[in-house]
This record gives C-alpha cells, structure tokens and sequence, in this order.
C-alpha cells in the first residue's frame, strides 16, 4: 500500500473550495464544497450523480463536472478528494466492484490537478459526522434510541460490503477503515450452510461475506435458494426481487428476509469486534428493504451473540439516508487533515 503522506502548511493554508468524490461500482457521486459554518465541518456547493457505467473511467465524469460548475465562473479547483472501497496499491485502487481502473497520478495527469488524494469510502461515511444526528436517521432497534459513549460502527451493503469505526480521542477521532465485506461469510442456520456449500461446489475456496450481504448479493442469494428449491431463477435486480417479495412471492420473500438475518449478524458480529456502542447503516441497498426489517430476523441475529447478547441489547441502529454522506465524509476527512499538517493524511498521489 502507498505510504500516506503529510499535507504541508502551504496545502493547508490553501484548504478551500475544492472537488469530493464517493465512487462505487454503480455510481458517482461528485460535490464542489469548501468549509461549512455554524454545526456543519463542510458546505455543499453543487452535487451531481453519475452512472459509472456510462463513462469510459472516472475521469470523464471528473471533467464532465468541472466544465459544469467551475468553467467560466471563477472558481479554481486543484485538489480532488476520492472516496472509493479498496485500498491504494502502488499508485492504484485496489477494487474487484469497479467498472473501470484507477490509477491517482494518471487522474491528477489527465485533469490538471495539483492533488487527487484517497480515502476508503466508509472511512470517508465515519467522518460525515454532520450526517449523523439522530433526528436525521431512522431507528431500526426500537425501544433502544440512546447509545453510551464509545466508538460508533458505520456499514452498509452497496455493490459490496463496506465499514469502517469511529473511535473519539483526546484529539477529536480516529477512524479505522475495513475491509469487513472480504471476511469469510459465516452460516447462521442450516438453510445458510446449504447455500454456503452450494457456492463452494461452484468452485469458490473463499466465499467472501459480501457475496450475500450487499445489493449483487441479494441477487446471489436469490440464485441459491432458488436452486436450493428446485426452483428457475426469473428475476435479476435487487429492486426485481425486493418488488416480488412485496407481492408475495415466496423465494423472493425468503431471500429479503435472509438478507436482513445476516446483515443483523454481521452487525453484531462486527459490535462484538470492535467495541461499538452505536451503528449507523449508511444507505446502499437498505432504503430500499427497510420496511422488511421490522418483520425480519434482524435484531434477532444481531443480538444472537452467546454471552455477549446483554451488551448488543444497548447498542441503537439507525438508517441513514443521504446521497451526500459520502462527498461529506471525504471533504470533512481532508478539512480536518489540511488544518493539521501533522495529522494523518491521504493516501497519494503521484
């Protein structure tokens, strides 16, 4: 991985409108921002979303929204902030869900920036803490709503599996990001062993958790209890089968209600790990489910945790559901870094 550099006094001093991006393998989402004022630590000054699939790579898109908001308006930009799941290997991201590769100096290269710098996209959501009142959130664990002090978990199934923890300090936070979604899935009943088995037979030694838990895995666990029921799988879309599961349809019902089952044990899996007195589930695929999870084994698996189940009882979920978290959590990440010459910084460019 690339070491992470230090953002000098001068980089510091110059901290002011400039480009964040939150790229997954579905969309980007791109914000003009500079510091915010009064509660918020970043201001939004336009926000456009774009369809990967429609770009060639990430720098079109780049451009496409540069000529749109900065062109001819005076507004200089020379630093773009990318949030993005993986890590930085040598210059390039690290990411099995991309439509296209990443490589920062070529991207600095190829749109005249001064700086393209890198942070893992839920480091990026831990740090959108202006995104994180709870009025602005909905619960999903009722009759739990206060959390202690502590760290604060931040998930949530997209194209993958994303996390990353909050943890306060003396000098403010630190976030640890993760790689939670390459973690081997763990069965939580027999009806999933039989699904984990039946994707090994497929030739996989390593079944990653996000094969199930994010928006492609619902589809994969569509497939497995399809086959599992000696069923034709006719549907191929996350929102195809969250339709059916509405209407009815009794596989597709199953696969929506397996998915909230094991996204709670992840979560709990993941508080008992890390010490987490609070989750948040930043948006991905959930909006789209939450008015299963109240009838779902969610909290349930959550909390099946032995004897750890006393302390998961006091840990709040809530939903968050804002396009802007992302674009937030990376420009909140550099302010807070570009203030802090000595502070960790991003991973670089060339």
């Amino acid at each position: 991985m690339s070491a992470a550099p230090r953002l000098t006094p001068a980089a510091s001093a110059e901290a002011g409108t400039f480009i964040a991006a939150d790229v997954g393998g579905t969309h980007t989402r791109v914000g003009l921002v500079r510091p915010g004022q009064g509660g918020d630590t970043v201001a939004v000054l336009a926000h456009r979303k774009y369809v990967c699939a429609d770009y060639p790579s990430l720098a079109p898109i780049l451009s496409a929204f540069l000529a749109e908001f900065t062109a001819g308006n005076g507004i200089g930009v020379e630093r773009v902030v990318i949030a993005c799941a993986g890590v930085v290997l040598e210059d390039r991201v690290v990411n099995s869900n991309l439509p296209w590769p990443i490589s920062l100096s070529e991207l600095r290269r190829e749109l005249g920036l001064r700086e393209v710098l890198f942070i893992n996209d839920f480091q990026a959501n831990a740090n959108a803490a202006q995104c994180m009142a709870p009025d602005d959130s909905t619960l999903l664990t009722p009759g739990v709503r206060d959390a202690a002090p502590g760290p604060t978990l931040v998930i949530g199934p997209g194209t993958g599996l994303g996390a990353a923890i909050r943890i306060p300090s003396g000098r403010g936070t630190v976030v640890l990001p993760t790689e939670a979604g390459h973690t081997a899935f763990a069965p939580g009943n027999a009806r999933e062993a039989d699904m984990l088995r039946l994707v090994q037979q497929r030739g996989h030694t390593h079944v990653p958790t996000e094969h199930f838990v994010s928006g492609p895995g619902l589809v994969n666990l569509y497939d497995s209890l399809c086959t599992l029921s000696g069923a034709q799988p006719s549907l191929r879309a996350p929102a195809a089968i969250t339709e059916a599961a509405r209407r009815g349809e009794a596989i597709a019902r199953e696969a929506v209600l397996t998915f909230c089952a094991l996204l709670g044990s992840v979560i709990g899996d993941l508080v008992v790990i890390s010490g987490a007195k609070s989750v948040f589930i930043a948006g991905g695929i959930l909006p789209q489910l939450k008015d299963f999870v109240p009838d779902s084994p969610f909290h349930a698996r959550m909390l099946d945790k032995g004897v750890m189940r006393p302390v998961l009882e006091t840990v709040p979920v809530r939903l968050i559901e804002n396009e802007r978290l992302g674009v937030i959590g990376a420009a909140s990440w550099y302010l807070e870094h570009a203030r802090d010459a000595h502070g960790d910084a991003a991973r670089p460019i060339a």
